[in-house]
């Protein structure tokens, strides 16, 4: 018979810890080291050399040991959007995907709409964390912000606003932080528990 016990003293942990840490431990095996990313802005107006919030988003997965990918500009228009999150995670060279701007209620914002049309899982705790760290800067106009994310073919896929500072806010205090998790997940194979 085989002793399944678990010697917390000599991992470092004190005997009186939830032996939840060894789930979290292995939950986290398989979280990606070293993440790329594809950066797209949603804008008519934006060119990649004016994009604060794609330079944002950029700055917070290179500070963090990632790499970007791709950077591009896409009009505010369903298919071109559509078409270009799905060309990027065909991508063997994209890990994550964040697309900044057309998440407002205006009629040219088609970012929620062309994007979570490819989610094959939502990961609605993103928007409502969004939402509640963007409160204290914009106060109750937060309702007027769609953020989202899911997984699209594998690839986690991040819906943020046009502005440097929710670009910012977004990719550096949630994205970066959980992209390796998140991308792991994703692609674990079907057999794994």
């Amino acid at each position: 018979m085989t002793d399944h016990s678990f010697d917390r003293e000599s991992h470092g942990r004190s005997a009186d810890e939830g032996h939840d840490d060894h789930a979290h431990d292995h939950h986290h095996a398989h979280d990606v080291e070293s993440l790329a990313a594809a950066v797209v802005t949603v804008s008519t107006s934006r060119t990649l050399d004016d994009d604060p919030a794609g330079d944002a988003i950029a700055a917070a997965f290179e500070s963090a040991g990632h790499e970007v990918a791709v950077r591009e500009v896409v009009g505010d228009d369903f298919d071109s959007l559509q078409s270009t999150v799905d060309r990027l995670v065909d991508r063997d060279d994209v890990d994550t995907v964040v697309t900044t701007g057309g998440t407002g209620v205006t009629p040219d914002d088609v970012t929620i709409e062309a994007v979570s049309g490819l989610f094959a899982k939502e990961l609605p705790g993103f928007g409502e964390l969004f939402r509640r760290r963007s409160e204290d800067e914009i106060g109750t106009r937060v309702v007027g912000t769609r953020a989202t994310a899911g997984i699209v073919e594998g690839v986690p896929t991040f819906c943020l606003p046009g502005s440097e500072n929710a670009a910012r806010l977004g990719s550096e205090e949630l994205i970066v932080p959980e992209a390796p998790h998140l991308t792991g997940l994703a692609t674990r194979p079907d057999d794994e528990e």
